[in-house]
């Protein structure tokens, strides 16, 4: 450890702490409270600042991605989201397969490598949609990867749907063409706070159960945790426990992907204002320090703000997610970021804060230069040959 980081995690009381980690022990949960109990945020952001490099060196990577919703109709009324709808409601969407492949397609010839697919627990949608849209996306988009579906909703399929077992489920689906599951869904593991803000959801031990079968078939996922409205810090260290115990066991998940809560005006929690971006600094680096068995940290600069996202990356965040090209569920409930941003700005942003930016696939693999290029060029290709057109685009949706 240099002297200058000894010295200010001395002077923070840190210094037994900065020792575990310099000597590549495990912190415990006791270590993780203090960690977010002490004042000096500096002292603590320089520490899994060097964690982080430890395990990624400069490297920040980011992926060209897009976000589909298929639908938002829910049968949950999950008190933090601004995202669901009855069936009949004002706002709710139900979108064909022949539309969401189109859309998948359109970004596809613009050089998006991930589709990034989630939406509500549909209460008629049957098992075969779902089958038939990772096929169709998969088909009309050769070597795209498809990242999509939380735990909930893989309960949801193999539970009220499909009445399948969840391992039945899930191999249906990856032989279908689906190549990883998403992380939504975690929000708080702890009952308590659980109860309160997602009653009748699945439980902590389901999630993960899903998440435990997925990656003993031999696939990968990432893993969240929705955190700033009523939980505690011990609650976000015993989720981050149960992630670590998880990961222990099957070493299956690539990322960990904390979201901070957005407020969405509702009063359904009792949450006036977003957690502060010195919060949120602090948990991303609590994380670093805690998730060892996790290679990367991402920064989710669509919930952030890029500026935001840019500075995590001096605490412990190792990346920065992606284009998320039509995101909906953060500006449903009144997030006021971009709805998506560049791969230029990405590796702009990555080169300001002195990190090397790197482009990855689903699996946080490097993306060749020479396939890039490619990748741009056929894009550039498309985007000048094509005719104007109206396309219907998902953010103007009409049900279908």
């Amino acid at each position: 450890m240099e002297d200058s980081l000894y010295q200010s995690l001395k002077g923070a009381g840190l210094e037994d702490i900065g020792e575990k980690v310099c000597e590549g022990k495990r912190i415990s949960e006791e270590d993780a409270l203090r960690l977010f109990d002490c004042p000096d945020l500096h002292a603590v952001g320089r520490l899994a600042d060097y964690a982080c490099h430890r395990k990624q060196g400069a490297v920040a990577t980011y992926i060209v991605n897009r976000y589909l919703n298929y639908s938002n109709i829910c049968i949950l009324s999950c008190r933090f989201c601004a995202f669901y709808r009855r069936e009949g409601e004002e706002g709710a969407f139900t979108f064909s397969i022949e539309k969401l492949v189109e859309e998948a397609e359109h970004s596809y010839r613009q050089g998006i490598r991930e589709i990034h697919c989630v939406g509500g627990l549909h209460p008629k949608l049957p098992f075969d949609y779902y089958l038939a849209l990772v096929r169709e996306i998969k088909k009309a988009c050769p070597g795209i990867q498809l990242k999509a579906f939380t735990a909930i909703e893989i309960r949801h399929l193999a539970c009220r749907i499909a009445r399948l077992p969840i391992e039945q489920t899930l191999q249906q689906l990856k032989d279908a063409g689906l190549d990883a599951l998403t992380g939504g869904g975690a929000e708080i593991f702890h009952p308590e706070i659980r109860n309160q803000i997602c009653r009748g959801k699945e439980t902590a031990e389901e999630w993960l159960e899903v998440h435990r079968i997925w990656h003993k078939l031999g696939q990968r996922s990432t893993a969240t945790m929705l955190y700033g409205h009523i939980e505690q810090v011990s609650h976000r260290v015993d989720h981050l426990r149960r992630l670590r115990e998880l990961q222990d066991e099957t070493g299956g998940f690539t990322a960990f992907v904390p979201l901070p809560y957005q407020p969405d005006g509702s009063g359904r929690l009792p949450v006036v204002r977003k957690t502060s971006l010195l919060d949120q600094l602090r948990t991303i680096a609590v994380s670093r320090l805690y998730l060892d068995n996790f290679d990367h940290i991402t920064a989710y600069w669509l919930s952030m703000g890029l500026a935001g996202a840019q500075v995590a990356l001096a605490f412990g965040a190792d990346d920065l997610h992606g284009t998320l090209q039509e995101e909906r569920i953060y500006h449903m409930a009144g997030a006021t970021t971009p709805q998506g941003t560049t791969a230029r700005k990405l590796e702009r942003l990555i080169r300001e804060a002195g990190r090397i930016p790197v482009q990855r696939d689903t699996f946080y693999r490097v993306v060749p230069a020479g396939e890039r290029k490619e990748l741009e060029r056929s894009s550039q290709q498309d985007s000048n040959g094509r005719k104007e057109k109206k396309m219907g685009r998902l953010s103007n949706p009409k049900a279908s």
